[in-house]
């Protein structure tokens, strides 16, 4: 993550045959992948998407996936959605395949580009990795990708949004998700439509998914922008921004950054007096952020390329049984992802170059969408939702079409 944002969608909620059912980070990390104007609808029914169980027949010798990104750093819920969305389908996996266990290593960049480079390294020295879930954020993303292209090692990141992450020529690169090309046009749409905003103020961190995202989300307001303005990582003291937005007397604030300062910003606007509807990216839309906005997390809402995962019943609740917490932002995009993987296993992919074949390769329905890649790694079809909080809950508010 680092972070990141139509047709009506009609999900089956409870149908059948699975086993159970954004971002680029800190210091310049982003969350996801495709243009504006591709955007289709979430799977038509449940039971068309792929089962990381399989058919319980698989036969491999010990191979293993990893996870890759922040565990323990800044803004790590993001995250920890992430390597246990994608953990619970290896699980469920070597659960139903006695003959066929999947290792998912883990390996914790804490979502920065600076220390990002030394963990893959090691991640590429390790043969039996196959393919890697990640990296959540735009940022650590941009600073590894010619290592994991170099080792022929795919990754799929189900929450990176910078666009240009897909223009550096990697073949190793995929996305399972829109790019903020796409988020952009689409926070634009729901801020001036749904809710009605005249005057926009929009700001961003110093990361490489803010500055990305807050640069579409401008161009697609236009004239609606009545200020902008830039914050740091790790500030903590808003007044000077505060000030200004209050000056502008916007109908909304956009804040394109992550939860970490999306959450005392928010607050001190509402301590503030600012009025204007708070609106944050992929990067904000988490727990975390209702927690440290306090009252000012009543008047917000969020935009992501990501799927209402109360659509996935039986995902949901075993999400819940195992973890004993609701998906989170991107749970169900790494349950995908590692199910994309895992059936490259259970097809007898026994080394990377295989691996990678059979991902570019791949075409079918999962949980949250149909996974089909161009040749940059980007999806045919994206979509953007809008969420708000609801009695201190994240709740989903309407696909943005």
């Amino acid at each position: 993550m680092h972070r990141a944002r139509l047709t009506k969608v009609i999900v089956l909620a409870a149908a059948g045959a699975i086993s159970l059912s954004a971002c680029t980070a800190r210091n310049d990390s982003g969350s996801g992948g495709e243009s504006a104007g591709s955007q289709a609808a979430a799977p038509s029914a449940a039971a068309d998407a792929a089962d990381p169980a399989g058919d319980g027949k698989a036969q491999c010798s010990p191979v293993s996936l990893a996870y890759a990104g922040t565990i323990n750093g800044a803004n790590a819920a993001l995250g920890q959605n992430i390597l246990d969305g994608a953990k619970l389908a290896v699980d469920q996996h070597n659960k139903a395949n006695p003959g066929c266990q999947v290792k998912l290593e883990q390996y914790d960049t804490e979502g920065t580009p600076d220390k990002a480079p030394g963990i893959v390294n090691q991640m590429v020295n390790t043969p039996a990795i196959l393919g890697v879930v990640g990296l959540p954020f735009s940022g650590e993303s941009k600073a590894v990708g010619n290592i994991f292209n170099g080792a022929g090692l795919v990754t799929i990141t189900p929450s990176a949004t910078g666009p240009g992450l897909s223009q550096n020529g990697w073949k190793t690169f995929f996305r399972g998700l829109g790019n903020d090309n796409t988020q952009g046009p689409a926070a634009a749409k729901f801020m001036t439509g749904e809710l009605k905003a005249g005057k926009v103020c929009v700001i961003k961190d110093d990361s490489e998914y803010g500055t990305g995202l807050a640069a579409a989300t401008v161009q697609a307001l236009g004239d609606k922008v009545a200020c902008q303005d830039d914050v740091k990582t790790k500030q903590v003291d808003f007044s000077a921004v505060v000030n200004k937005v209050k000056n502008a007397n916007p109908d909304a604030v956009f804040y394109s950054g992550y939860y970490q300062e999306g959450a005392p910003f928010a607050q001190q606007l509402n301590d503030a007096g600012v009025k204007a509807k708070f609106v944050g990216p992929d990067g904000v839309k988490d727990d975390e952020f209702v927690k440290g906005a306090g009252d000012a997390a009543a008047n917000a809402y969020f935009t992501c390329p990501c799927v209402p995962a109360d659509q996935f019943t039986k995902f949901t609740d075993a999400y819940q049984a195992a973890y004993q917490k609701a998906p989170g932002t991107y749970s169900p995009e790494a349950y995908d992802i590692a199910t994309i993987f895992l059936k490259g296993v259970d097809a007898g992919k026994k080394d990377r170059a295989s691996m990678l074949d059979f991902v570019k390769n791949y075409d079918g329905q999962g949980l949250t969408k149909h996974f089909k890649w161009d040749s940059h790694g980007e999806l045919a079809q994206t979509t953007v939702w809008a969420y708000k909080v609801d009695k201190g809950k994240i709740v989903r508010d309407t696909e943005i079409k």
